[in-house]
């Protein structure tokens, strides 16, 4: 008897993926059709993303899209969602994105409770536009705008979201995750699963925070950038769950 061991998401269109080479916007892609898939929502699905590399989403997923000005995706996202209750309305956010440009519309969109999920990919630098330092950028780390890198006295340290969302009573699931491993891919799709049940169960405000790599802004080869992501990521943003609405 054979037995499936991988197949192509059936959410995900046939359109190649147009992410640098060693990016895992890939897996997050795959990850998340294959969610829509499993929960049965494909023809019920609304994706909302904006400017950054994540706004590449549209062609990638089968599903309606729309694209957002830069850090206002939960806003639309929320406007969708209260006009079609009906339907599943997520949001596909940067770093750039959501910590700093849309601070404020993901604060107050989980601060109502908004019932919509939120994958929030963090690669600490904005990825599009250049590779500048990014709220997420890590004390010592080097970008096109912090060439001797971040200065933690001047510019702070890096922001951690879901440990600052978890803290609003409208969040009903915050986890961060990652995608440098089989096991930690694995671990990433159940918990996005669980945030867009969470949705679906009309809990509330749900986020997924996703470690990713950005091998070209970080002048790195794919496989050192996944080892970057592990020793100088993870120890500063350590996976789990922050927020569990059981």
């Amino acid at each position: 008897m054979s037995q499936v061991v991988y197949k192509r998401a059936d959410s995900l269109t046939k359109v190649p993926f147009t992410f640098c080479p060693g990016c895992t916007h890939g897996i997050i892609h795959h990850v998340v059709a294959a969610c829509i898939d499993e929960l049965g929502v494909k023809g019920d699905t609304i994706s909302v993303s904006s400017v950054g590399c994540g706004g590449m989403n549209p062609p990638f997923w089968d599903t309606d899209s729309i694209y957002s000005m830069h850090g206002r995706a939960p806003a639309n996202a929320t406007g969708i969602k209260r006009m079609n209750p009906d339907k599943f309305v997520f949001t596909y956010q940067g770093d750039g994105d959501l910590a700093s440009i849309g601070t404020a519309e993901i604060v107050h969109a989980a601060h109502r409770g908004e019932k919509i999920s939120v994958i929030f990919v963090n690669n600490t630098t904005y990825g599009m536009t250049g590779g500048q330092m990014a709220p997420t950028t890590l004390a010592g780390q080097k970008t096109t705008t912090s060439p001797y890198g971040r200065d933690a006295d001047h510019c702070g340290n890096p922001i951690r979201m879901s440990e600052m969302l978890a803290t609003i009573d409208g969040a009903k699931f915050i986890e961060r995750v990652s995608v440098d491993t089989p096991a930690n891919i694995r671990k990433a799709k159940k918990a996005i699963k669980r945030s867009f049940e969470c949705q679906l169960k009309g809990l509330g405000f749900s986020m997924v925070e996703v470690l990713s790599t950005c091998p070209t802004n970080w002048g790195q080869s794919p496989s050192d950038s996944l080892k970057w992501l592990r020793d100088n990521m993870m120890p500063y943003y350590p996976l789990g769950n922050f927020k569990d609405y059981e």
